[in-house]
């Protein structure tokens, strides 16, 4: 990578519609970048500078109206939060950040163009369509808007050509994955559980639940039946099922009733546990341990995670030669 730098500060700006990513990975700072970052104030600074050059990548130009689009909605959220040097370090980093990005993009682009890439109107239809579904207000009577949209879909392709084609994921591969990350498919305790839910009746106080819920409770330690008392005081919907709740995991409960929950044994009855929906006397049914997920149940899952990481090293290696092979000039004010 052939790259000249030229004390003279660096402008900005173009469009920062980051809606479609053609990788899912960021850029990477390369050592040129990191130099301005060093020695240049930050690009706020200049602000009376009129609009100019800041870096040349081949035959292309970024300027730096460009570079201050790029970066003005994260400029924007850093202003509200920092002041003084704090903010300059990271407006600083925020635009050698932003810089790179465009610098890795044109590169990207540039291969797109030799390499005959290209999007249909149908296809941009499509891509417009799926964006105002997801909730994104797209303009699609702007044609800058909608170029800025197509050029997102040429560095999709041009990445799924030049990077995803060749990432290949093999059967060891994958049992390597699941057997140096089993905590990741550990599926927590599970308990089949019953309740008995007592609310306070219109007109009743919150005192006289309570004590309701201590009559059915001392019911039950006497030997009634945990499926009769349900049905006849119970508020919730399952006490037509005798109370039954059927199969919950840890962490999906309310804390009050987990904390109840782990000092039982199955067939025995919490005391009333009172949360914000009533009075719960539980009954633990049935428990079953901690368990993994068989790698059968977890094949594509663990097949998608390989690929994407694989993809990702791929994407920083090409981009890497991209840069290698490439003339880059940065200017610095």
């Amino acid at each position: 990578m052939q790259i000249n730098m030229v004390m003279t500060r660096p402008p900005c700006d173009p469009q920062a519609c980051q809606r479609l990513s053609p990788c899912g990975v960021g850029g990477r700072l390369g050592a040129a970048a990191l130099l301005l970052a060093i020695w240049a104030p930050s690009l706020s600074h200049a602000a009376h500078v009129a609009d100019r050059i800041i870096a040349v990548v081949n035959s292309e130009v970024i300027t730096l109206s460009e570079l201050k689009a790029e970066i003005e909605p994260e400029e924007g959220r850093l202003r509200e939060r920092y002041r003084g040097p704090e903010l300059d370090r990271r407006l600083r980093q925020l635009e050698y950040a932003g810089l790179t990005r465009m610098i890795e993009r044109r590169l990207q682009m540039q291969v797109a163009q030799v390499k005959g890439v290209d999007v249909s109107d149908e296809e941009l239809a499509a891509a417009v369509r799926e964006l105002k579904r997801q909730g994104e207000k797209i303009d699609d009577t702007n044609p800058r808007e909608k170029q800025f949209i197509r050029e997102q879909l040429m560095l999709m392709k041009v990445v799924d050509r030049e990077v995803r084609s060749g990432v290949m994921v093999s059967s060891t591969e994958l049992t390597r994955y699941y057997d140096t990350h089993r905590a990741r498919f550990l599926l927590p305790d599970e308990y089949r559980i019953s309740q008995i839910l007592i609310q306070p009746r219109s007109g009743e106080s919150m005192a006289e639940a309570r004590k309701k819920a201590a009559e059915v409770h001392a019911a039950l330690q006497q030997g009634k039946d945990f499926g009769d008392l349900a049905l006849r005081h119970s508020s919730g919907t399952e006490a037509a099922r005798g109370g039954a709740l059927g199969f919950v995991r840890q962490g999906e409960l309310l804390p009050p009733i987990e904390r109840a929950l782990a000092s039982l044994l199955p067939g025995l009855v919490s005391e009333p546990v009172e949360t914000p929906l009533g009075l719960h006397i539980i009954r633990l049914d049935e428990k079953r341990p901690a368990q993994f997920r068989p790698f059968s149940e977890v094949k594509v899952e663990i097949h998608n995670l390989v690929a994407q990481q694989k993809s990702e090293d791929v994407y920083q290696a090409w981009i890497g030669e991209l840069k290698d092979k490439a003339y880059i000039n940065i200017k610095l004010f």
